[in-house]
C-alpha cells in the first residue's frame, strides 16, 4: 500500500451516472488517483492515473471501458479480472444493487480473491446492509475495511442525523426528506430502477426486469416525477447501530424529477427529541439546492473512503457505516 503520505490509488467498480460522476470528481482531487474502473463488459487500468473523459467516450461509443487504448481489457469477469491485475487501495461500488443480493456478492468476490483495502458503498436498502452485516467476521479475516452506506442517504445525512441527536436525551424521530433533479433519467438508468422499486405495486425484481421502453412508459404516466414515501432506506438499520434511535423512528422519502435539473424540493433531514431540560425541540439540516445527487453521493464516498484508509493503516478491518465514523475532506 502506499505511503500515508503518498496518493491513494482508488478504484471505481461501475461507470454509469455515479461512475462517470465519481470519476470527474477524482480528476480535481490531489490526495486520490484515479487508476482503475470496471463495467459489466470489461475494465481499464493505468497505475499513473486514468482520463475521465477518454472513458466516458469510449463508454458511451461502445459501451466499455475495455475498448480504452492502451488500458481497457475486454471482459465477462471484470471485477475478478481487476482485482488480480490492479494495485489499488480503495473501491468505489458504483454499482446497481439490482438484485438485492448483489453488493453482498461483490463483497465476497473481494474476500476471496485476497485482496486488502477499504471498500465503500453507497447502499440504499435495509435488507441489501442487513446481507453485509452478516460477512463482518469474514470481512475482517480478509483485511478488508468496508465502509457502507455513504452516499447521499444513507450517508450524508444519516451522519448529520448522528451528530444532531447528540444535543438530545432522547430520540423522538428521525425524518429524511430529498428531492433529486436529473435532466435525462438515462443518465441514471440503475438509480432510477432503485427508486421505481420503492413505488406501490413494485419491487427490486420487476423494477430490474423492465425494459428502458417500460420505464420511459412509466415516467410519460408520471409527468417524470416519482414521488416516495417510506421507503425500506439503511438510514433506519445504521442509526440503530450507532444507538440512535430504533429503525421504526426513522422515515425516508422524496421526490425524484427525471426531467428537470432544478430539484423538486430541497433535501433535508429532521432530528426531533427532548432536552435533558425536558424541551422538545427539532434540528434541521439543510442541503443547498444547487448541489446535485452526484456531489452529495460521490463526495462523502470519498471522504468516508479517505477515513476508511487512514482506519485500514492503522490495523482496523471489518464493516462500518457512515454513522459510525466521520469522513475526512479529500483535497
Amino acid at each position: 500500500m502506499n505511503p500515508v503520505q503518498g496518493k491513494i490509488r482508488v478504484g471505481v467498480l461501475g461507470f454509469g451516472g455515479l461512475g462517470q460522476a465519481a470519476a470527474t470528481i477524482l480528476a480535481q482531487k490531489q490526495e486520490m488517483e484515479w487508476v482503475a474502473v470496471a463495467d459489466h463488459k470489461g475494465y481499464a487500468y493505468n497505475p499513473a492515473g486514468l482520463d475521465p473523459q477518454a472513458c466516458r467516450a469510449v463508454y458511451q461509443s461502445q459501451g466499455t471501458v475495455g475498448y480504452l487504448e492502451p488500458y481497457g481489457t475486454l471482459s465477462h469477469q471484470s471485477i475478478q479480472d481487476l482485482l488480480e491485475k490492479a494495485e489499488v487501495d480503495g473501491y468505489f461500488l458504483a454499482l446497481p444493487n439490482l438484485p438485492n443480493t448483489f453488493m453482498a456478492s461483490v463483497a465476497q468476490q473481494f474476500i476471496q480473491s485476497g485482496w486488502r483495502g477499504v471498500l465503500v458503498d453507497a447502499l440504499k436498502r435495509t435488507s441489501a446492509v442487513e446481507q453485509l452485516l452478516t460477512l463482518r467476521e469474514d470481512l475482517k479475516g480478509a483485511g478488508i475495511t468496508y465502509l457502507t452506506g455513504c452516499g447521499a442517504t444513507p450517508g450524508l445525512l444519516t451522519a448529520a442525523a448522528t451528530l444532531a441527536a447528540q444535543s438530545y436525551s432522547e430520540i423522538h424521530s428521525v425524518k429524511i426528506t430529498f428531492g433529486v433533479g436529473i435532466a435525462n433519467w438515462e443518465a441514471y438508468r440503475a438509480t432510477i430502477r432503485e427508486d421505481i422499486a420503492h413505488l406501490p405495486g413494485y419491487s427490486v425484481e420487476k423494477a430490474q426486469a423492465m425494459s428502458d421502453q417500460e420505464v420511459a412508459e412509466l415516467l410519460d404516466q408520471t409527468n417524470g416525477i416519482l414521488a416516495l414515501e417510506n421507503m425500506e432506506h439503511a438510514d433506519d438499520i445504521m442509526l440503530e447501530l450507532a444507538g440512535i434511535c430504533d429503525r421504526h423512528q426513522v422515515t425516508v422519502g422524496g421526490v425524484v424529477d427525471t426531467r428537470n435539473p432544478k430539484k423538486p424540493l430541497s433535501t433535508n433531514v429532521q432530528v426531533t427529541g427532548r432536552t435533558f431540560e425536558g424541551k422538545i425541540s427539532t434540528h434541521t439540516f439543510t442541503l443547498g439546492d444547487e448541489t446535485s445527487m452526484a456531489a452529495n453521493v460521490c463526495g462523502p464516498a470519498f471522504g468516508y473512503l479517505k477515513a476508511g484508509i487512514k482506519f485500514h493503516r492503522q490495523g482496523f478491518y471489518g464493516l462500518l457505516t457512515a454513522a459510525d465514523l466521520m469522513p475526512q475532506f479529500v483535497r
